[in-house]
């Protein structure tokens, strides 16, 4: 049962996580809730998603027990804001960030962690 409103793939499970991680080189997760500083992390992932077909952007519910694979990752230790994010390539973490993020901040990840410089703008 989705309980996120977003365009995006919803990822309802652990196991859901794990094979989009090993199905997909680059990987942007945003775990969050319907709220402000969520909100407009969905509206640029759903942006990029069109511009960035090498990427995997999917969504997953924070308080949902299964989200606990991300909740509780070394990377998110100390985090304090939702959404939590987090960037996987080639199956291992890459990158993690935590509350709102822009759309610059969004894209320079993907540029540094996952895809590379040598992406060639549209």
């Amino acid at each position: 049962m989705k309980m996120l409103r977003t365009n995006l793939q919803e990822i309802e499970s652990a196991s859901e996580l794990e094979q989009i991680i090993a199905e997909h080189e680059n990987v942007m997760v945003c775990c969050g809730r319907m709220g402000p500083m969520c909100m407009p992390v969905y509206e640029i992932m759903e942006e990029l998603e069109e511009e960035k077909p090498d990427i995997k952007f999917a969504v997953m519910a924070f308080d949902s027990p299964e989200a606990g694979i991300i909740r509780n990752a070394p990377e998110c230790r100390g985090f304090m804001g939702l959404p939590f994010t987090m960037y996987y390539k080639n199956g291992k973490v890459a990158h993690a960030t935590t509350s709102i993020q822009s759309m610059a901040q969004v894209t320079s990840v993907l540029d540094n962690y996952l895809v590379g410089s040598g992406v060639e703008k549209a």
